[in-house]
């Protein structure tokens, strides 16, 4: 594991074998994840898991459609889901991973620009910050404390 810093502190570990049990396990069933996304057009799958405070995990992949942007990302679907169907149970950690049909991710997947928000949206809410742990197909996994580091100067409902 190394240490980075790039205005919040992140963690690089050399692959998912080095993370603990209970973060390995999140990360496996994201990659599982990946394997049921409707992905036809762009041959990306992406998968999400989100572990509850009460250990039990919800999944999301991203789910496209042919009159684009129709579709949705898979985090944005796995926090939705968790916020729909168990709106009083906070969100402890999320992992993210993709397949591309097109070639092997080697480097980390980290969540999109509307994701990154979505999901700050929830942790602000929670009062709790969420560990995120993101990676390719192979090789290094990123881990970050929060939401919040993944997006400086966020907007949230304060200025609203």
């Amino acid at each position: 594991m190394k240490e980075i810093n790039t205005g919040s502190t992140a963690f690089i570990y050399e692959d998912i074998n080095e993370l603990s049990d209970v973060d390995k396990n999140l990360m496996k069933v994201a990659v599982e994840a990946t394997k049921t996304a409707y992905a036809p057009y762009s041959g990306f799958n992406v998968g999400a898991a989100l572990l509850m405070e009460d250990g039990s995990i919800i999944i999301g992949n991203n789910q496209e459609n042919a009159a684009y942007p129709s579709g949705m990302c898979a985090e944005r679907v796995a926090i939705w889901k968790a916020g729909s169907s168990f709106p009083n149970k906070k969100v402890k950690k999320i992992a993210i991973t993709a397949v591309s049909s097109n070639k092997q991710l080697d480097k980390p997947v980290g969540p999109c620009g509307a994701c990154r928000q979505t999901l700050l949206e929830y942790e602000i809410n929670q009062k709790e910050d969420v560990e995120v742990f993101f990676m390719g197909e192979i090789g290094n996994v990123v881990k970050t404390s929060s939401i919040a580091s993944l997006l400086p100067f966020s907007f949230d409902s304060s200025y609203l």
